[in-house]
C-alpha cells in the first residue's frame, strides 16, 4: 500500500493505494509541488513531510483511509506490517506513526 498525494489538482489530494498490499508502503506524490505536500498532510491529518525522501505517516490517518477498502484480515496484516516496521525502527516511538520513503513522479 501507500498514501498517494495529488499536488495536479487543487486543493491536493490525499489517498491510500493498494490498501490490501501490507507488503510495503511508501509517499508517492503525483506533480512536484513540495509546499502542497505538505498542506495536503497535514490538513487531512495523514502525516507530514520530513524532506523529500521521507514522511511520517499517521496510523490512524492509515487505518482511517483503509475503511471500506480492505478485507476482514487487514487489521492483523496491517498489525504485523507495523510490527516489522517497529523491528527496522520505523515507528515513531509512542507507536502512532510509521516512517515512509517518498516516490515523487
Amino acid at each position: 500500500m501507500f498514501v498517494l498525494v495529488d499536488t495536479t489538482v487543487r486543493p491536493a489530494t490525499v489517498a491510500l493505494a493498494e490498501p490490501e498490499n501490507c507488503a510495503r508502503f511508501h509517499l508517492a506524490v503525483t506533480g512536484g509541488d513540495e509546499v502542497a505536500v505538505r498542506e495536503a498532510l497535514a490538513s487531512s491529518d495523514t502525516g507530514t513531510l520530513v524532506d523529500r525522501d521521507s514522511a511520517v505517516v499517521a496510523v490512524e490517518a492509515v487505518r482511517r483511509l483503509a475503511r471500506g477498502h480492505v478485507g476482514d484480515d487487514w487489521p492483523s496484516r496491517f498489525a504485523a506490517m507495523l510490527a516489522y516496521a517497529e523491528k527496522k525502527g520505523w515507528l515513531t516511538a509512542d507507536g502512532a506513526a510509521v516512517q515512509a520513503h517518498c516516490e515523487w513522479q
